[in-house]
């Protein structure tokens, strides 16, 4: 049975930067869960930030393949870096992935860490760009196919191609 990485906030953990959590309602998600394959991650947690934490983006409104590269850092509003910890989170999220063979990913929409499709833009005002966040990035990059908590049907597709 292939199992999958899912956020841990999205499973009611709280983890989130704020102290919270952003339970998913996804019957998929539930099913999933009911049957085993889910394992639960939260990167920045993993990475070493506490809970609650000051909230973090990529400057500049970059993907998290060039934090990866080392082109760009991921800052607080207050400018104090924690790219090591995003970067020890993502590291940590491929292991657990490796470690459970675990080929596919739900991951929080627009977080630093786990977007896939935005993130923010490195100002601290609200206002998403497309890119991926670190251990998004990380993950694709080997290959582990990464979806959104809005995407659960096409990763649930995708699944069953695996489990054939």
């Amino acid at each position: 049975m292939e199992r999958v990485l899912v956020s841990a906030c999205l499973m009611g953990r709280r983890v989130r930067y704020d102290g919270g959590a952003k339970t998913s309602a996804d019957a998929r998600l539930a099913a999933w869960r009911e049957e085993g394959r889910l394992v639960p991650f939260c990167p920045e947690v993993e990475g070493g930030l506490p809970t609650p934490r000051p909230a973090a983006e990529i400057e500049g409104g970059v993907s998290g393949a060039a934090v990866l590269s080392g082109a760009a850092r991921v800052l607080t509003a207050e400018g104090s870096d924690v790219t090591a910890e995003f970067l020890a989170g993502a590291q940590s999220a491929l292991a657990v992935a490796r470690s459970f063979g675990i080929r596919v990913a739900v991951l929080k929409e627009g977080s630093p860490s786990c977007g896939a499709l935005t993130v923010y833009d490195g100002t601290f005002r609200g206002r998403r760009t497309p890119g991926q966040g670190v251990t998004t990035a990380l993950l694709e990059l080997n290959g582990i196919r990464v979806f959104t908590e809005d995407h659960v049907a096409e990763a649930d597709a995708y699944l069953r191609t695996l489990d054939t």
